[in-house]
């Protein structure tokens, strides 16, 4: 397997272990090991973007581009070599 497709999995993993331990934690509701179980996914997931890199963001279901955003500068706001309009 390629290091994406390794990436993949284990994202896919984190997001199954997830929607498992769900009716658990609904089950016991707001405790402490309730809460403690949701942070342990959530952190999870956080290290697995901290370790491989944050996962493509999506807009509206298409991946994310900042072309879509033009050059990244908001008008009104001078860029290096640009005057401010």
């Amino acid at each position: 397997m390629s290091f994406e497709q390794d990436v993949a999995t284990a994202r896919r993993a984190v997001d199954a272990l997830e929607q498992a331990c769900t009716p658990i934690m609904r089950r016991f509701g707001d405790t402490v090991d309730s809460r403690r179980l949701k942070v342990d996914v959530t952190r999870l997931r956080d290290d697995l973007n901290l370790l491989c890199g944050a996962e493509p963001a999506q807009a509206h279901g298409q991946p994310f581009s900042s072309a879509d955003w033009g050059d990244g500068y908001d008008e009104g706001w001078s860029a290096p070599g640009r005057p401010a309009p």
